[in-house]
């Protein structure tokens, strides 16, 4: 399990100055503006992780809904630009959800997998988000799932497999075939590789879920953005897909979820984002990450479950008395 950031044995550390424009040894660097201009002020093969979250389509405040077709095809030149930044041991990281027209959805990682695809990158898993809570549909079952598609750039990528193993269900278990392991542990002391739809709910790991609350109502992260990433699911990927000190990128930041979970692991980080307010509320989330007053949600703490004992958990007394025969 790795440590918080800031913790009893440790003091609140000073913030380094933000940069607001690309300079190779900014620890941190949030610019304002489009991505595609930020885009061309970071020097090739620069990047070790590229992990965002894109606009999703929806016409959310802070983007432009379009066609389809069209959506796709701006992503062009952009998904461009990050082969060419990101280091031939690098990876992108690219989470999306659906997209919906007329109760109708497109799963999107479906849409963007040819477009990185023709770009040479490589996709070593297509890994699934799943939360608890959640819109309710009406017309189809309620989505509780998102995908983060993972490439890489080369057949040779950094993976730090020990930095994220869980627990192993069944560690006593030993090799039984004849030869010279037979009867020593078959397992990995250090824990199990988490499977591709992960857990962090800790006595669940059989069904390995990567089960992480999103950001909404009473979640400690929340804040005014309607599609806010949660911290615990960049942290997963920074500890697997980077080393300390690497350059980690998110060229659609919002209020700096990428970039606080990569500066809490020693990582440098780059966010570039078009809305002013976004970037003040990131500033702030930096500032607490470094004072200690930030509110975030550590990784691996176990989902809240209900007892039963709690009034929202039990059927209402109207449900009770009308579920008779008649």
């Amino acid at each position: 399990m790795q440590q918080s950031f800031i913790n009893e044995d440790t003091q609140p550390r000073s913030a380094p100055r933000i940069a607001t424009q690309f300079t190779a040894d900014a620890p941190i660097t949030l610019y304002h503006g489009d991505c595609l201009d930020g885009l061309r002020l970071i020097p090739d093969g620069s990047v070790t992780l590229i992990i965002t979250s894109p606009p999703y389509n929806l016409g959310k405040r802070y983007e432009d809904h379009q066609q389809l077709d069209a959506y796709r095809d701006s992503y062009e030149l952009i998904i461009r630009e990050l082969r060419r930044v990101l280091a031939e041991q690098g990876s992108i990281c690219w989470q999306v959800g659906n997209y919906v027209a007329n109760g109708e959805i497109v799963p999107l990682d479906i849409v963007f997998y040819p477009l990185f695809k023709r770009h040479g990158f490589k996709l070593r898993n297509r890994i699934v988000w799943h939360f608890a809570h959640g819109l309710h549909a009406s017309k189809r079952f309620s989505g509780r799932y998102e995908t983060l598609l993972w490439f890489t750039k080369t057949d040779t990528y950094t993976f730090n497999l020990d930095d994220v193993r869980v627990p192993a269900k069944y560690p006593g278990k030993r090799h039984f075939k004849k030869g010279p392991k037979y009867g020593t542990p078959s397992g990995n002391p250090l824990g199990k590789n988490p499977s591709d739809i992960w857990s962090i709910v800790v006595h669940d790991w059989e069904t390995g879920l990567w089960n992480i609350p999103n950001v909404k109502a009473n979640h400690p992260e929340k804040t005014i953005h309607p599609c806010q990433f949660p911290i615990e699911l960049v942290e997963r990927c920074i500890l697997a897909l980077s080393n300390k000190g690497d350059l980690v990128f998110d060229p659609f930041s919002g209020v700096g979820s990428a970039i606080l979970a990569a500066l809490m692991h020693d990582r440098r980080a780059v966010g570039f984002e078009k809305e002013a307010e976004y970037i003040q509320i990131a500033h702030q989330r930096i500032h607490d990450l470094y004072t200690g007053a930030l509110k975030y949600r550590p990784l691996g703490k176990p989902i809240y479950e209900p007892t039963g004992r709690e009034k929202v958990s039990q059927f209402p007394h109207e449900w009770l008395q009308n579920s008779g025969d008649g």
